[in-house]
């Protein structure tokens, strides 16, 4: 995974409303979609972007498949953006 395809990922808003959403744990492609006024197959082209990135995970159980956060991508780029601060605090946490 390269970073400019996460932070591409990370550049639409729906994107990263699908990210919050996932904070709250698991959720299928149908439940994430009905949160937002756009199509499905739209949804389904933001999801593919966020997996692509390796921000997201998917699990098929029968017909459905369920999304969740995939946390060590973004605690790789917290960690990036924080050594390009000079801050050393998060990357010592990091480490532990």
């Amino acid at each position: 995974m390269a970073l400019q395809d996460t932070l591409r990922a990370l550049a639409d808003p729906i994107r990263r409303e699908i990210l919050s959403l996932l904070k709250g744990g698991r959720l299928s492609a149908g439940d994430i979609a009905s949160h937002f006024d756009v199509t499905g197959a739209s949804i389904s082209r933001h999801l593919s972007v966020l997996k692509e990135a390796d921000l997201i995970r998917d699990t098929r159980e029968g017909k459905f498949i369920y999304y969740d956060l995939n946390t060590s991508v973004l605690e790789d780029i917290m960690l990036w953006i924080s050594e390009l601060k000079g801050d050393s605090t998060y990357a010592e946490k990091s480490e532990t």
